[in-house]
């Protein structure tokens, strides 16, 4: 949770400022008072004196230290509605000033062992001191709504990135159950057609859970290549020469990261829609690109029949990468050839 601005340190260092801001010609004439006493013998004794511009700062911090710590600590209370709170913050900071200033005045004319009329030195500070009251006043609400509006927008953020955590999640939890579903499809195919083949494919199907059990948002392209291997590897105990593979990939993206399951959505998507058979061999390439891509292409082999099941696919690994990154994936059916184009994160 963000720190709120409004607390003593803030109204130290903003009551410093304006002091030293509002008593910098008596600075500038102490200053240059020094250089002309030098040539000039005749200029005024209190151009010489830095003891009454310390004075001056020292009081005009005590009135504005207390005027900020008073309207911080009205803002931060949720005692009256926004309109109620300002007139209220108004007449309190009016009364507090007077009250401060008249104080302060009396102690200032003891200081300066001044001959002047009470009430004429008392209102001249005062004129001031108002000022120095609606400087603070201004300031403090300056500084209330710039935080109110940045913990509001901290607020969205943080609710936006719940939804898409949520969103994200929902999504992948649609692909688990998705993914199993089609193994067992497949093994139950295989456990018809040949023995030997479904133990192997329960073995490797196994370790290809395994993975997916580590339940990541990110993996490195490295990792999922590994996975995408044994997934593979699973496809051909069914297919057989009839699937192949083609790996084109720069190792120097291996590091680069992507939503998990990508290459693995694509590939079963490839089988799911096209012919594998000896008459149609299937062949799916992996290749890597200078744009700091990962391209998945295949032959288009459409079959007449689609195997049944829920799709998932395509729309669930747009919208995910969409979550994460903002990023989109590249859908082209060109020629023939039936690619997607998918994002490597540096």
């Amino acid at each position: 949770m963000q720190k709120s601005p409004l607390n003593y340190r803030t109204a130290l260092t903003l009551a410093l400022s304006i002091s030293l801001l509002m008593n910098m010609i008596f600075l500038i004439m102490f200053f240059f008072g020094n250089l002309m006493a030098v040539e000039d013998d005749r200029a005024p004794q209190h151009m010489l004196r830095i003891d009454i511009a310390i004075q001056h700062i020292f009081f005009n911090f005590l009135i504005a230290f207390p005027l900020y710590a008073l309207n911080f600590k009205l803002l931060k209370h949720p005692w009256f509605s926004r309109k109620g709170k300002r007139i209220y913050i108004v007449l309190l900071t009016l009364v507090c000033t007077t009250i401060i200033s008249s104080g302060c005045s009396l102690i200032l004319l003891q200081f300066e062992d001044s001959s002047h009329n009470l009430m004429q030195a008392i209102a001249g500070g005062m004129f001031r001191d108002y000022f120095i009251a609606v400087v603070v006043m201004l300031s403090s609400q300056l500084i209330y709504f710039s935080n109110k509006q940045q913990q509001m927008a901290l607020e969205n953020e943080r609710l936006q990135a719940e939804y898409m955590n949520t969103r994200f999640l929902a999504l992948k939890n649609q692909v688990d159950p998705h993914f199993l579903f089609n193994s067992l499809n497949t093994l139950h195919s295989l456990i018809k057609t040949d023995n030997d083949k479904a133990q192997e494919y329960v073995q490797q199907l196994s370790r290809v859970f395994r993975y997916t059990l580590q339940n990541k948002k990110i993996i490195t392209l490295e990792e999922e290549l590994k996975f995408t291997k044994a997934y593979c590897h699973l496809m051909q105990i069914r297919y057989g020469e009839n699937l192949q593979f083609i790996q084109r990939i720069n190792e120097k993206y291996y590091p680069y990261s992507m939503v998990p399951l990508s290459l693995q959505t694509l590939v079963e998507n490839a089988v799911k829609h096209n012919v594998v058979s000896n008459r149609q061999p299937l062949s799916i390439t992996f290749s890597t690109s200078e744009k700091e891509t990962i391209t998945v292409s295949n032959p288009v082999q459409a079959k007449k029949e689609p195997e049944g099941g829920e799709s998932i696919g395509l729309s669930n690994l747009a919208e995910r990468y969409r979550l994460l990154w903002s990023k989109e994936i590249a859908i082209r059916n060109i020629n023939g050839l039936f690619e997607v184009e998918i994002p490597l994160i540096a």
